[in-house]
């Protein structure tokens, strides 16, 4: 398995309970697909380089987690279709 790390942006209008149930959402397609979180980090609230879309603000959250390609596919897979996702980024870490 490889190491990887996921940074997510949602939408900051979301409650903190929405917030927890999708990053916890996101952690189960993982682990459901062979995967492994080791951490993660919540950021917060904090203000975008630049607007997106309507949003100038977004919810930082990032993933530590160990994972197969099929992992990371189905991963990014659902972080595309998911509503209150506004930007996401997954990067295979070095060794």
């Amino acid at each position: 398995m490889r190491n990887y790390e996921c940074m997510v942006i949602l939408e900051p209008a979301l409650e903190t309970d929405a917030l927890d149930a999708l990053i916890a959402k996101f952690s189960d397609v993982a682990v459901k697909n062979g995967g492994k979180i080791e951490n993660v980090n919540k950021w917060g609230k904090r203000r975008l380089a630049h607007q997106i879309g309507q949003n100038t603000d977004g919810f930082y959250a990032v993933f530590d987690l160990l994972g197969e390609n099929q992992t990371i596919s189905e991963l990014d897979r659902i972080l595309k279709i998911t509503d209150g996702v506004i930007r996401h980024m997954i990067i295979r870490q070095g060794k």
